[in-house]
């Protein structure tokens, strides 16, 4: 697993609020903040106050977890008359996140890399399969365009309240034909007949796609990426960032090949559900992420 890629061109290191492990290091979680938020503030109250239906806070229940909450550069954003914010990447608006994607294009590229960097970090620590990663609305949004760009599986994935920048390009790119010429006329640059099948499965899509979007390199990519099981939660009295735009990341996500665990929460706005989403995540990091979850 070669983390390396594309971390060339990285030149800021994140802050990161860090809960060391209240014993042996074997597990390491990456969670990535919101809009306008930071590591400290969504780091504390997530261990703080995400207690599960027993009342036990994650890191009781997960003692051997190292938790990484960095937090994203402050940018000019477009949605907020160009206030400078704590953001993964910039974002024209928040009710239709596709409207001028174009502005998303820089910030995404340079916290992907520092993103990847801090996997890199964890994955040195622990193994690939003991890392989760994942975040809370805009910082699913990311941590999600970083699952894409693997090439290799973690341990699982975690969304929280969020969506999928590019859903709609990749949805088109997932389903796009044009490549196989309806008069049988072979093209003598193209992929060799035996390579064709492999390369043209969703999980190959969807990486080169992210890749070519983000300068990344474009090389093979084993289909063990999709071993990354996915769960996303999302609370359906949400109106900043509406459960249809979490739905659509789920179908997407499906789409290229991962198994997605997608729970709703009625009567839930904008955050986790406490207990109930902190509950589902614990079962998922037991019976789908295989890992040691104490009793909640």
């Amino acid at each position: 697993m070669d983390l390396s890629t594309g971390l060339a061109n990285s030149k800021r290191s994140t802050t990161s609020y860090i809960a060391e492990p209240l014993s042996a290091h074997t597990h390491s979680l990456i969670l990535l903040h919101g809009l306008g938020s930071n590591g400290e503030k969504f780091g504390s109250e997530l261990l703080k106050t995400g207690l599960s239906s027993g009342g036990h806070t994650l890191p009781q229940l997960l003692p051997g977890a190292r938790f990484v909450f960095p937090t994203a550069k402050r940018r000019r954003s477009s949605a907020f008359s160009r206030s400078k914010l704590t953001q993964w990447f910039d974002i024209a608006s928040l009710d239709d996140p596709s409207y001028r994607q174009y502005t998303q294009l820089e910030g995404l590229e340079e916290s992907l890399h520092e993103v990847l960097e801090l996997l890199r970090v964890e994955v040195g620590k622990v193994s690939a399969h003991n890392v989760l990663l994942g975040g809370l609305s805009q910082g699913m949004a990311m941590s999600a365009i970083c699952l894409l760009y693997l090439d290799f599986p973690l341990g699982g994935f975690i969304g929280m309240s969020g969506w999928l920048p590019y859903s709609k390009d990749l949805h088109e790119v997932l389903n796009d034909d044009a490549e196989n010429d309806p008069f049988g006329i072979e093209d003598p640059f193209d992929v060799p007949a035996g390579r064709k099948s492999e390369e043209q499965e969703p999980i190959h899509k969807a990486v080169d796609f992210i890749r070519d979007l983000l300068g990344g390199d474009l090389q093979a990519v084993s289909r063990n990426a999709l071993a990354t099981p996915v769960f996303l939660g999302h609370g359906m009295a949400d109106e900043k960032i509406v459960p249809d735009l979490g739905e659509n990341a789920c179908s997407t996500l499906r789409e290229v090949g991962f198994k997605v665990s997608w729970r709703t929460y009625q009567g839930q706005g904008h955050w986790y559900k406490i207990p109930e989403e902190i509950d589902d995540i614990l079962a998922f990091m037991s019976t789908e992420m295989k890992w040691p979850v104490g009793n909640n």
